[in-house]
């Protein structure tokens, strides 16, 4: 059912109906929180958070830990998936570093000027079932013993089930049991539109949006969110955009979009290919490539006009799983972003 919200952001009408993302709990549904996905009828995609690591002490005031997910389910877990950790008074990061091969994908970090703050967007098809991490250096200011919690997040829009998303060690006792995080709600939106070249500052108020990102039109916009606003700039553009706070609880879609007006910005360079690993395989498909070249973040593979079975893109690789075909012979692999689509290079099935 909609959920009826009142938003009193500028040029916003008095009330208006918000679509939520479905949400479903272990306690609602107990299979929700299980990791195997046994069987045919386990559709859902969603993606577990962790930490652990050498975390400072009163002794060493130096730590490293890890932030650790996987992505569980039948299919690749898609669109932007955005990460936050929070840290306690006295203590600091400087970043984070992301772990995971092959470079099929776009990894992005900001830190607060304090250094206790830092966002991430990991933006790339993930496959089910991988492990993947950022290691985050942190240091302890002063002596003695230190107190408060580390927070981590994670949050994606096509993760419909809101356990595993929310992950808390508390210096002197240990990681604390898991929490769910709250559905987002927004009662006001500062503006709704702005140029096509981005770069408005847009302001939604409301709670339950700690760890959460915006999406506008699909698209991460820059900025950080605390419990009751999600301060962010839009990205560029064109037409009617859709807005929604992607947050740990699950996901609201703003019902009032953000109008572009204006030219759009530039499009990206065309995508150029360099290679593949691999320059052959089966009419069978599912021969794994690594496809290089540049400008290719954000970019779909396909062989001969078909589109490969599965595909990820970073700025300088793809990975792509072979589609099927009906008879053996050279192929033009291809790969479109929004700039353009490649030259092609060539690939044969085989019998």
């Amino acid at each position: 059912m909609p959920t009826l919200i009142r938003l009193a952001g500028v040029g916003l009408a008095a009330v208006l109906s918000v679509t939520t993302a479905a949400v479903t709990t272990a306690a609602t549904t107990p299979a929700a929180s299980a990791a195997s996905v046994d069987g045919p009828t386990v559709m859902r995609q969603r993606v577990v958070l962790t930490q652990a690591g050498n975390y400072p002490t009163e002794q060493n005031r130096d730590g490293v830990f890890s932030v650790s997910w996987r992505s569980i389910g039948q299919e690749d877990l898609t669109g932007p998936t955005h990460f936050s950790v929070d840290l306690p008074p006295g203590v600091t990061t400087d970043g984070a570093m992301f772990y995971s091969t092959p470079y099929d994908y776009t990894f992005t970090q900001t830190v607060s000027p304090d250094g206790r703050h830092l966002e991430a967007v990991l933006q790339g098809n993930r496959r089910p079932g991988t492990d993947e991490f950022m290691k985050i250096h942190v240091h302890a200011a002063g002596t003695g013993p230190i107190t408060g919690a580390i927070t981590a997040t994670v949050a994606n829009a096509n993760d419909l089930i809101p356990t595993g998303h929310v992950s808390t060690y508390l210096f002197g006792l240990g990681p604390l049991p898991p929490t769910i995080g709250s559905l987002p709600y927004v009662d006001g939106v500062s503006a709704t539109t702005g140029p096509g070249t981005g770069g408005t500052p847009v302001t939604l108020t409301g709670h339950g949006m700690a760890g959460a990102m915006v999406l506008i039109g699909g698209v991460p916009a820059p900025g950080t969110c605390t419990d009751t606003a999600c301060t962010v700039t839009t990205p560029g553009g064109s037409g009617s955009a859709a807005v929604a706070v992607v947050g740990t609880g699950g996901t609201l879609h703003v019902p009032t979009p953000f109008d572009y007006v204006g030219a759009p910005p530039a499009l990206p360079s065309a995508p150029v290919l360099s290679g593949l690993n691999t320059p052959s395989g089966p009419v069978a498909g599912g021969t794994q490539i690594i496809v290089t070249g540049d400008e290719l973040a954000s970019g779909t593979v396909a062989f001969g006009g078909v589109p490969a079975s599965r595909s990820s893109c970073g700025p300088q690789l793809c990975t792509a799983t072979a589609p099927a075909t009906d008879g053996a012979g050279p192929v033009e692999v291809t790969v479109t972003t929004a700039g353009g689509t490649s030259a092609p290079v060539t690939y044969t099935y085989v019998s």
